[in-house]
């Protein structure tokens, strides 16, 4: 039987970092299906699991209930900035949503112009501390994209933690400094730490150190040459240490300790719960529902390999249509070929954007257009499915 309603697609993408927000990569896809069918229900949801675009997914999801704020921080460098946080009043109790790549992102140029030995969150407890200020107790706080290899110290300095050498002098909340620690004392954190609420929002599951740890892991992409892995692995354990023995609790080795370079250690130590960061960016755009009435969803991100089914934010949404009995498609910046096959057993297809061989300069730069030709294609695919 030849189908006449317009099919109801939900569009649910990550952000393609570097190239496209979440909200500009729905409304390419949105644009590719309207050359199919004009009167399509296109419903778009951007979606994120922690990093980069977190926020703007989050202030998408919750509408007018959510206000977009600017704060004066110090970036990763030392640096100073305008971060930007969301503040969510539409329940009564108002929450801070914090993107730390937004702080100390790995793709800003002046936090990463020092050696990441030398670079820093403080800035990011510097935020927390101005919000706790203004009376804000609940959090929301994105972790992913950072450049920052710190365990978090410089976010626990900006919070009271005292990181004080042989000789008692204070130190750097930086790797360089950790290397100098010889006591942490924790008589000054913030006390209304106890009191907050803290979400911390990742995709990642590995402990602080170790060979699955934040250095080993994700140190590299970030500027650790090979030769100092390990000795920076050491310098966080140590930090570790003494960290938890001064505040009293053991957090370490949980999983999403190594997220964002430590700061995952550094916010379960002050108290917070980790969680997807994916699914609570879902639950709050009310994914369920728009794919309980959807015949058709599709989501992407900027590259898919097999670490996209371990949790990120494509993986989410097609559970979540798999629940709803709805096919959900593929379309990121790139795809690794060498993960089509596992793709292939979640997915209705999975289709990197480039035409044909291409400079990433130019994959960035025609990213939008190939994105709606893309959508396009594969709507007509979806159209004679349906006939």
């Amino acid at each position: 039987m030849r189908a006449t309603r317009p099919p109801v697609v939900v569009v649910a993408p990550d952000s393609f970092k570097g190239s496209l927000d979440a909200p500009a990569v729905c409304g390419a896809v949105a644009a590719g299906l309207r050359r199919v069918w004009p009167d399509a229900e296109v419903v778009a949801m951007p979606i994120a699991d922690g990093g980069e675009g977190t926020l703007d997914a989050v202030l998408a999801a919750v509408g007018a209930s959510g206000r977009r704020m600017h704060e004066a921080v110090h970036g990763a460098a030392g640096d100073a900035l305008d971060a930007p946080w969301g503040l969510l009043d539409g329940g009564g109790t108002p929450t801070a949503v914090i993107e730390i790549a937004t702080i100390v992102g790995i793709t800003d140029g002046a936090g990463t112009r020092v050696p990441v030995t030398r670079r820093s969150t403080r800035g990011v407890g510097e935020l927390i501390a101005r919000l706790l200020d203004r009376g804000i107790a609940r959090f929301m706080i994105g972790l992913g994209g950072s450049s920052t290899n710190d365990g978090g110290a410089g976010l626990l300095a900006a919070l009271g933690l005292r990181l004080l050498d042989a000789a008692g002098a204070d130190v750097e909340p930086t790797p360089d400094g950790l290397a100098r620690v010889a006591r942490v004392d924790a008589a000054a954190l913030d006390p209304r730490l106890a009191q907050a609420s803290i979400t911390i929002m990742s995709d990642v599951n590995n402990p602080l150190c170790g060979p699955r740890g934040a250095t080993a892991i994700f140190g590299p992409q970030k500027g650790v040459g090979a030769g100092n892995v390990e000795r920076l692995d050491r310098v966080l354990a140590r930090f570790a240490q003494l960290a938890q023995s001064a505040v009293g609790c053991e957090v370490a080795g949980k999983p999403g300790a190594g997220a964002a370079g430590g700061l995952g250690f550094a916010l379960q130590l002050a108290g917070g719960r980790f969680a997807s960061g994916a699914e609570v960016v879902a639950d709050l755009a009310g994914l369920d529902a728009a794919l309980a009435r959807a015949d058709w969803a599709i989501t992407g991100e900027g590259r898919s390999d097999a670490q996209t089914l371990l949790g990120k934010a494509p993986w989410v949404v097609a559970r979540r249509a798999a629940s709803a009995g709805v096919p959900v498609t593929l379309l990121s910046g790139a795809i690794d070929p060498a993960a089509l096959q596992a793709l292939g057993s979640t997915f209705a297809g999975a289709f990197a954007l480039p035409p044909g061989p291409a400079t990433l300069d130019s994959c960035v730069a025609n990213a939008g257009d190939w994105l709606a030709d893309r959508a396009e294609q594969c709507a007509r695919l979806f159209a004679a499915a349906r006939t």
